[in-house]
């Protein structure tokens, strides 16, 4: 009787795999090609126009099968995660020329909509952020990860602070307690990418050992968020999916961002939406869009932050304000830090890149070029006239030791 395909040891390794994650599209990489099989090759098939169809066609166990080439990975993998999939992708760990029988294989990278790094997958004037929330009664602990470039905030309060929130870091997915699924779309509705973690994940101690390791501290005063329990608990819950869906390089999430409620003036999406501030369905038109003028993607990014997110400490107002009138007097000034600006690139996007391990040569002197015209810019601001400039400049690393390596 004729071995069915189920039990290829190819086929058993790919079911072996696929049972690890049962949620997600599993790319498998077979000589040249990701094959994906059963379910995954009929979704496959669908949102990317491949053709499906039928391996050991004549056999009662056939299975379903679609695939395209490995170096057009890139092409395809956005359209997945883009559609609201989960990706694992599941790489050759051995060259097969080396190997008899079976190639070892393994998940090296799963991508999902909160963790996208694919330049293709990112839009270079907005944040794409993972967001941890941990329901505690009445109480959110919120925490919100790019990381694509390691941006990493933390919030608390209510329900409706909360929804405020959600609006206006708008995620790209929300990770929570598994128990707390209903209670999410009764509070949020349903318009959110979701994914829910076991209960444990979300205790409290665990959570400040977790983030107390990943930082090398001994305490978490230093990033001003001590007291705030169930925050910690919702950014702990962060690093734990991120480790989950394969991604353990996670050195340039060097800091813990605290919001405060009564730092900002809090807009629900009624109010978001009546200002015109992002534009919408019935218009492309928005307050950001007439008011974007940035000359980099950091800037586009920090923009759209800053109008969601609007200060409500006059003195802090007011030294941007003056800052912006010392730019439009200083035209001279304004014009080489806008200049350096717009040749440094999107450094905050490829020195992630560089500790993802998933940077390319000419990115790395793209980043040499970032740090030398961050000098320049730190030299301009230091000897202006504002004080708000010159601290700014004063805050601004160069990393000289690293450029001079790079350069190299």
């Amino acid at each position: 009787m004729a071995k069915s395909t189920a039990d290829t040891p190819m086929m058993l390794q790919h079911n072996a795999i696929k049972a690890k994650y049962p949620d997600a599209i599993l790319l498998f990489r077979v000589g040249d090609f990701y094959e994906t099989f059963g379910a995954d090759a009929v979704t496959a098939s669908k949102v990317l126009g491949i053709t499906l169809t039928k391996r050991n066609n004549n056999s009662p166990t056939a299975s379903e099968l679609a695939g395209f080439p490995h170096h057009a990975l890139d092409t395809y993998l956005h359209k997945l995660v883009k559609a609201g999939y989960r990706v694992a992708i599941c790489d050759q760990l051995e060259d097969p020329k080396l190997v008899k029988g079976i190639v070892k294989r393994g998940v090296t990278e799963m991508i999902t909509p909160g963790v996208a790094t694919n330049d293709k997958l990112l839009e270079h004037n907005r944040n794409n952020f993972l967001c941890g929330m941990h329901f505690n009664e009445e109480k959110f602990g919120l925490a919100f990860l790019d990381i694509s470039t390691g941006e990493f905030f933390i919030a608390e309060g209510d329900r409706e602070y909360a929804d405020k929130l959600l609006q206006s870091f708008q995620p790209a997915e929300i990770v929570f307690q598994r128990n707390q699924q209903k209670n999410f779309k009764n509070y949020f509705g349903s318009k959110y990418y979701i994914y829910t973690l076991d209960e444990w994940i979300f205790a409290e101690a665990y959570a400040k050992e977790s983030l107390l390791k990943h930082f090398g501290t001994q305490s978490l005063k230093g990033f001003g968020v001590e007291d705030m329990h169930d925050g910690v608990v919702a950014a702990s819950a962060v690093l734990h999916y991120l480790k989950d869906t394969e991604h353990p390089n996670l050195l340039h999430i060097t800091s813990l961002q605290r919001i405060d409620k009564t730092n900002h003036l809090w807009m629900d999406r009624f109010t978001i939406r009546n200002l015109e501030l992002l534009g919408g369905v019935e218009s492309n038109n928005s307050l950001l869009k007439v008011l974007d003028n940035t000359v980099s993607p950091m800037g586009a990014r920090l923009l759209k932050r800053w109008m969601l997110l609007p200060l409500t400490d006059i003195n802090k107002i007011e030294e941007r304000l003056n800052l912006v009138e010392f730019f439009i007097k200083s035209v001279d000034i304004r014009n080489k830090i806008s200049q350096s600006i717009k040749q440094s690139g999107d450094v905050e996007r490829l020195v992630s890149k560089m500790s993802l391990k998933k940077i390319i040569p000419r990115e790395v002197l793209k980043i040499a070029k970032g740090f030398k015209k961050f000098k320049w810019i730190k030299n301009i601001g230091e000897s202006s006239e504002n004080e708000f400039l010159k601290r700014l400049a004063d805050s601004l690393n160069p990393c000289d030791y690293i450029s001079v390596k790079l350069w190299k």
